[in-house]
């Protein structure tokens, strides 16, 4: 089966191949490091809790089984999260000064809750960050015209026979353009972003 042809998602569950791994990290380390700011973690020990999320990713990926509810994978991702640092927390004996008056404790409890502000606000952002960071990996794998035949459509909201004009191509290859590029966003994304 082509490589290409499969999710992120589902190339890392189904071979564990460096490529995939990287290709993982490059779409939530930073997302991850946003996040764990927000508990009083200190740079260097984001680092630490990057890496320990990552590897626990890496060890229950395989068992994960998508629910098929909206935003399985992310709320999953969020329960590694919050026990990571949980564990660092407790580990430490510690209990940083929260901002705003409550403790880092209360602020990860309202993480997993799945109807809190919090939960909401991951949410937005792992979908927002993780198709960011897709279209930068898809970018390279699609000729220059095409992505600018895509972009100016989805992100300018340009006509397609604007698009044509500007950019000298057939009416349908605009379309084609915006549909080839639209379609492996949708393939690496799944599982990951829900529609």
């Amino acid at each position: 089966m082509n490589e290409t042809s499969l999710s992120l998602l589902a190339r890392v569950r189904a071979n564990s191949s460096h490529d995939a791994w990287r290709q993982v990290e490059q779409v939530y380390a930073s997302l991850l490091r946003k996040w764990l700011s927000r508990f009083d973690v200190t740079p260097h020990d984001a680092e630490d809790l990057v890496q320990e999320v990552l590897l626990a990713l890496s060890r229950e990926l395989p068992r994960f089984e998508h629910s098929g509810r909206t935003g399985a994978f992310r709320s999953w991702l969020r329960t590694i999260l919050v026990h990571r640092v949980r564990d660092f927390w407790r580990s430490r004996q510690y209990r940083p000064a929260a901002s705003g008056g409550s403790s880092w404790a209360l602020r990860l409890e309202q993480l997993v809750d799945e109807t809190s502000d919090a939960s909401r606000e991951w949410n937005l952002e792992h979908d927002r960050y993780v198709m960011a960071r897709l279209l930068e990996q898809l970018r390279p794998r699609f000729e220059e015209k095409t992505w600018q035949a895509f972009e100016r459509q989805m992100f300018d909201g340009q006509r397609a026979d604007v698009v044509a004009s500007e950019l000298g191509m057939p009416l349908n290859s605009v379309y084609v353009a915006r549909s080839r590029v639209l379609a492996a966003l949708r393939r690496e994304a799944s599982g990951l972003v829900d529609e």
